[in-house]
């Protein structure tokens, strides 16, 4: 075996989960950000973990809100999955940017893609300082899903969204 670094570590152990952070802006629409680390906690009660920068927008409107939706996004927008973990929310509009068609989800504010397989409605429960992230630690309050939708991975250290299939 070979000393290597984290980032290569990423590579070698694809596909990793991907998500797309959905958070409510001061006015009041919804900002998108691509993450690349999440987990279930505890399913009794239901909880969930995700790591974002700590210069992230998104971290910052969920430590504001307290509301967050973490959600598996669907084959055809694995484009814009990618745009919209490249620029901020801060002063771009990426559901727009990036032709994003986005849909409601019962009791919250907040719209998800409308390719989504899976939508994780959660509250903040708390967060955490980790290096040069901080992790959110929240609590899962619905879940909804659409199983025709086909989940899409991070590849090759995040360089490449595909589904499972595709990135083989």
């Amino acid at each position: 075996m070979e000393t290597i670094n984290l980032p290569k570590a990423s590579a070698l152990t694809s596909p990793n989960p991907v998500t797309l952070v959905c958070t409510r802006k001061p006015d009041g629409s919804t900002n998108l950000a691509t993450v690349s680390w999440w987990t279930y906690l505890s399913f009794n009660p239901s909880m969930i973990a995700y790591a974002m920068a700590k210069t992230s927008f998104s971290g910052e409107m969920v430590r504001e809100n307290k509301k967050v939706i973490l959600t598996i996004p669907g084959a055809a927008i694995k484009e814009a999955v990618m745009g919209c973990g490249m620029s901020t929310g801060r002063n771009t509009d990426k559901i727009e940017k990036l032709g994003i068609e986005m849909q409601s989800v019962p009791g919250s504010d907040i719209q998800v893609p409308a390719h989504t397989r899976v939508a994780i409605q959660c509250t903040l429960k708390e967060f955490h300082e980790v290096g040069d992230h901080y992790l959110y630690i929240c609590d899962v309050e619905q879940v909804f899903a659409d199983e025709k939708e086909e989940a899409v991975f991070a590849w090759n250290g995040y360089a490449k969204i595909a589904t499972a299939k595709q990135g083989e």
